[in-house]
């Protein structure tokens, strides 16, 4: 289970997106501190969650940085019709695409 969800990611202010990154930083660096000196951590995934929601947290942050955060999607325009095509010659096709059956096709080596 996800410690924020992007949803609620969006939806929290700057300050408390800031501050939440911080409190998560804070108890990474004391996870990876536990291994470092040799202990073992309750939830070893924990760590890997709280690095995808820092990452999320930043991400989020530099989207609104640069604008494009929610944007509303832009009006599908309608495809261009593909111009018809002449139709192929199948008889030439199925003799290029059969294989050959008969030792008399092939030369004979001596």
């Amino acid at each position: 289970m996800p410690i924020l969800r992007l949803k609620e990611i969006r939806d929290l202010s700057a300050e408390n997106r800031l501050g939440r990154l911080k409190e998560l930083r804070t108890e990474l660096l004391r996870l990876r501190t536990m291994i470092k000196a040799g202990g073992t951590i309750e939830n070893p995934a924990r760590i890997r969650q709280l690095r995808m929601t820092i990452a999320q947290i930043l991400t989020v942050e530099h989207e609104q940085k640069l604008g494009i955060g929610k944007a509303k999607p832009e009006a599908k325009k309608p495809k261009a019709k593909k111009a018809k095509t002449e139709p192929k010659n199948t008889e030439t096709e199925e003799a290029e695409t059969k294989p050959r059956t008969k030792k008399t096709d092939r030369k004979k080596s001596k």
